[in-house]
């Protein structure tokens, strides 16, 4: 998949579509499962992804491997991450979410600058959940500039 997304796909993208190839205009997201794919991809190729969008990412699979993975990895340029939990999908869940933004934090992410987090009160782990996210979450991985209206 690493392979396939940054050798294959984006260049694909990129030739076939009228695209801002750098890394600050590209971003990689998902939920669940899909939000740990795209915080793997987003953290290994952060020359690529610029932004990533991690919506209650399944970050205790396989024994917290992108826990492990995040503390190890080189990551520059760092990325611009949203990550986020809703408080109904298991108190546990969010737990393990809030300790994934603690390794980010001690990697040099700063909350508000380049990495958001929220805990998302009454939110469930769902489709309908993840869609009331995603104005926020575009605002926050491509703000607004004034000099670009």
């Amino acid at each position: 998949m690493p392979d396939f997304s940054s050798k294959k796909l984006k260049p694909f993208i990129d030739r076939e579509y009228r695209t801002l190839s750098a890394s600050q205009h590209t971003g990689i997201g998902g939920s669940s499962l899909g939000g740990l794919v795209s915080l793997y991809l987003g953290l290994k190729h952060s020359r690529i992804f610029g932004k990533i969008a991690a919506l209650s990412p399944s970050v205790w699979w396989n024994q917290h491997v992108i826990h492990r993975f995040a503390r190890t990895a080189t990551v520059e340029p760092r990325p611009r991450i949203w990550l986020d939990i809703g408080t109904r999908e298991s108190p546990r869940i969010v737990q393990e979410v809030e300790k994934f933004r603690d390794v980010l934090v001690e990697k040099g992410w700063q909350l508000e600058r380049n990495l958001h987090y929220e805990r998302v009160e009454g939110a469930e782990h769902n489709e309908a959940a993840w869609a009331q996210r995603v104005g926020p979450f575009l605002q926050f991985l491509y703000p607004a500039r004034e000099a670009a209206v």
